[in-house]
């Protein structure tokens, strides 16, 4: 827990003073651009965290959770007039509703039928955004989103938006991390490691796996609100199947359960997607394909786990020594 601790104070400062080192760089407004999306993508992933690593429940759909919120945003400002931050709000209050609504039959079942209905959920989603031209712009998008403020203050220019984001990622990662640490964040371990023991011991199974759905739901909806704000365009690809596997690659990646490896994976994955998978074209699925197979296969704990294994050696090697 300390070495938890630890790193995310690393990556807090890191972050913090990122736009610093950015600044000696030729491609600066590159670097913050992809650093926004990191930030962005990790809300999603931070609530995946909570969902996977701690209630052991899959979803295959939070890609239109992410979704929701971005064309919420996005046709509630433009063709309605409504403020930002309303829209944000009313997007948010959308996927939970939705959320709630698709986990009330299939999480009183075990099993992992979450992420059937979420995996249907998303195609059906998706369809949507891509058919309702009249609402959503169809395949070639929706544009003119305006730009978000606060009290007057624009938040206009990349520099802006970056500690936006991150200002909301970490007011999400403290309340995470409160869940994590309280008897919810114990009922949840409960519930992935044995449904049936944590049920006996008087944990109300059902209620905190619905809940903490709606919750992940809730963190990917503003996720897509920000990101249709940043952006001020949205199409429906960012929003389909593959950005789904995509944002469960990351945490795999960084380790399920540990808040410091998601955040690692969700940068890892989003640098290589724009540093080099960019060029290989319609190969992108199968180098992810492969990416998530030599992980199970050579790192099934993640970068986390690993870190924890190193640890306990280490640990192990200066006992010995002694």
């Amino acid at each position: 827990m300390k070495i938890e601790r630890t790193a995310t104070a690393a990556a807090i400062i890191l972050l913090a003073v990122f736009p610093v080192i950015a600044a000696s760089s030729d491609n600066t407004s590159y670097y913050i651009d992809i650093m926004t999306m990191v930030g962005i993508y990790s809300m999603i992933t931070v609530g995946l965290t909570l969902l996977v690593g701690y209630a052991g429940q899959i979803s295959l759909g939070h890609a239109a959770f992410f979704g929701i919120g971005a064309y919420s945003s996005g046709v509630l400002t433009t063709k309605f007039g409504i403020n930002p931050w309303a829209a944000l709000a009313a997007g948010a209050a959308i996927s939970s509703t939705i959320a709630y609504l698709i986990g009330l039959p299939s999480l009183k079942l075990k099993g992992h039928y979450l992420a059937m209905a979420t995996l249907a959920f998303g195609i059906i989603i998706y369809i949507f955004f891509k058919e309702a031209g009249y609402l959503t712009g169809g395949p070639s998008g929706l544009t003119d989103i305006p730009g978000i403020s606060i009290f007057g203050f624009s938040f206009d220019s990349d520099l802006k938006y970056y500690f936006l984001v991150y200002t909301v990622l970490l007011l999400e990662i403290i309340y995470s991390r409160n869940i994590m640490k309280s008897r919810v964040g114990r009922a949840l371990k409960a519930i992935r490691d044995d449904e049936d023991a944590a049920s006996a011991t008087g944990v109300a199974v059902y209620q905190y796996k619905l809940k903490i759905f709606v919750l992940s739901a809730l963190f990917a909806s503003i996720a897509g609100s920000l990101y249709a704000y940043y952006f001020n365009f949205i199409d429906p690809s960012s929003f389909g199947f593959f950005p789904s596997v995509k944002f469960l690659i990351m945490i795999i990646v960084g380790g399920l359960g540990s808040l410091p490896g998601t955040l690692f994976g969700t940068w890892f994955i989003t640098f290589l997607d724009s540093e080099w998978l960019s060029s290989v074209g319609d190969l992108t699925t199968l180098v992810y394909g492969i990416i998530l197979l030599l992980l199970l296969m050579f790192l099934p704990n993640g970068v986390a786990g690993e870190c924890r294994n190193l640890k306990i050696k280490i640990i192990k090697w200066s006992n010995k020594n002694k």
